[in-house]
């Protein structure tokens, strides 16, 4: 997303007596020693600030906290992204640093919102310009974090039965906790407050983020979560999450962990491009895993956590999902009667028959075309059975739940590709004329983006997103299903999408590869 060349071995944090400081420039005190941000718009910005020490001298193991320092370090540039592949930042294992944009630096006690970025634990920083806090921070007088974590298998490899950490499967998960631990500890030095600590994520990280609610260890550290597009129900089990990681060792060429650990990060991120050995398809997949020691259960299975009960929660998905995997085939538009089924089954994630759900959405929109039909199917086929459990079993313990859907439809291609994954982030940053927008500038869509904007920020500071800017947004409840549909008529529907709920319900939810 970002489109910078990347590069292994990026360089540590500099001195700010290396680098042109202008007069003015905003100074923090953390309790690891100072830092030098700039002033951005009224807004103060410290970017790739150290939460934690390198991780090559403890790969797969936990991280450590930063080593202390003496002079005022800069805090201007973003610091190296987590090895991935396909990278387009600068890389390292040293990567745990993390990016403050306040209105201040004084004791305001603002709400905290800490972005946990996407990319299925395996891609992204937490650097992509649509994360910049800077608008967030204007219209609401908060606080906004992002960060970097470790991702993929030097994230979520779980080496335990192999001889390996027993934390190795969600080490990446750790590294969040300690990021958290530094926001506990230092953010009221940004004019925030511990106390009111919000975190939030799309996709992976909003998966990150409902797992974190079943972590022991992370519980105490945030009072507010949102998890959009983030359809985690379980975690990756030890049996499968071991097969992946004998399989990304052997591809490596490494006979043990320890060999493991000695090898070039190079040579680790040239295997982690492998196909995935249990689901035959795409990159090897490296997830959160339920290792009875970190993560002791999974996030919904076989209920919500009932120790998280007391931690509000949004979920949000987008209408049309899969419009972002499908892309090609809505734009040619070349999907008739007789391929829609195979479509179908290709993306689908419940064991139904292709043709049975075919002619059951023609039946309920008789109007619609194939293309209309295969997106409908393969969003709520896919990505929308897990938004659906989270929200049913938060109802269940009744825990407090706000559900949300988008369907305010990027406007590329005539809008053929609907509401898809991932365009509801430049609307919640208020960042619709960011680069790498999809939701278009125009007024619509900036007024919406004040509006979902405006939900977030009423949540991380109270704890309930109902606010001037939206209509009432009530709980979700199993008897009403209240969703707010944001779009250009932003409402509230009950049980949104019904006929499709019921017709997916036949089978059961299974996270592949899971």
């Amino acid at each position: 997303m970002i489109g910078r060349r990347a590069l292994l071995g990026a360089p540590l944090l500099i001195p700010a007596a290396a680098w042109a400081q202008r007069p003015g420039d905003p100074v923090a005190t953390t309790r690891y020693g100072r830092v030098r941000g700039v002033a951005e718009r009224g807004v103060l910005v410290f970017r790739g600030v150290r939460y934690g020490a390198d991780t090559r001298p403890h790969r797969f193991e936990r991280a450590l906290p930063p080593a202390p320092w003496s002079d005022i370090t800069d805090a201007t540039r973003y610091g190296a992204a987590a090895p991935q592949t396909r990278a387009e930042e600068s890389v390292s294992e040293d990567c745990l640093f993390l990016n403050i944009w306040t209105p201040a630096l004084d004791r305001g006690r603002r709400p905290v919102m800490v972005y946990l970025h996407g990319g299925a634990h395996a891609h992204g920083s937490g650097s992509d310009p649509l994360y910049d806090g800077g608008n967030l921070v204007r219209r609401g007088d908060v606080v906004v974090v992002t960060l970097n974590h470790r991702l993929a298998a030097l994230g979520y490899a779980y080496l335990a039965q192999l001889g390996g950490p027993a934390e190795s499967g969600n080490v990446g998960n750790l590294d969040i906790v300690l990021a958290l631990q530094w926001v506990r500890d230092n953010i009221a030095a940004f004019g925030g407050d511990p106390g009111r600590v919000m975190v939030f994520g799309q996709s992976g990280g909003g998966a990150k983020a409902v797992t974190l609610m079943a972590m022991p260890e992370a519980r105490p550290l945030f009072h507010r979560a949102a998890t959009m597009s983030g359809q985690h129900v379980t975690a990756a089990g030890p049996r499968n999450a071991t097969i992946r990681a004998r399989a990304w060792m052997d591809k490596a060429g490494a006979k043990s962990v320890a060999e493991l650990e000695a090898l070039p990060v190079e040579r680790l991120v040239e295997a982690m491009a492998m196909t995935d050995p249990i689901e035959r398809k795409g990159e090897i997949s490296f997830v959160s895993t339920l290792d009875h020691h970190v993560l002791p259960r999974h996030p919904f299975v076989p209920d919500a956590p009932r120790e998280a009960a007391h931690i509000p929660l949004i979920v949000g998905n987008t209408h049309d999902e899969t419009g972002l995997w499908i892309a090609d085939w809505l734009k040619r538009g070349d999907t008739d009667w007789d391929n829609l089924p195979e479509r179908i089954g290709t993306q689908i994630t419940k064991d139904v028959a292709p043709d049975w759900v075919a002619q059951r959405y023609r039946e309920i929109y008789p109007g619609k075309t194939p293309g209309q039909i295969l997106l409908a199917a393969t969003t709520a086929g896919r990505s929308w059975p897990g938004h659906l459990i989270q929200a049913e079993e938060r109802a269940k313990i009744g825990a407090p739940t706000w559900m949300y859907q988008l369907d305010f439809p990027a406007p590329e291609a005539g809008g053929v590709l609907g509401a898809f994954h991932t365009l509801d982030i430049p609307l919640v940053f208020d960042n619709a004329a960011a680069p790498g927008s999809r939701t278009g500038d125009s007024p619509a869509a900036r007024r919406l983006a004040g509006r979902m904007a405006d939900a977030f920020l009423a949540f991380a500071r109270t704890g309930d997103p109902n606010c001037a800017s939206v209509p009432e947004w009530p709980k979700f409840t199993l008897e009403r299903r209240p969703t707010m549909v944001f779009d250009t008529d932003t409402r509230v529907v009950s049980d949104p999408r019904r006929e499709e709920r019921l017709l997916w319900s036949v089978a059961p939810y299974i996270k592949p590869g899971g």
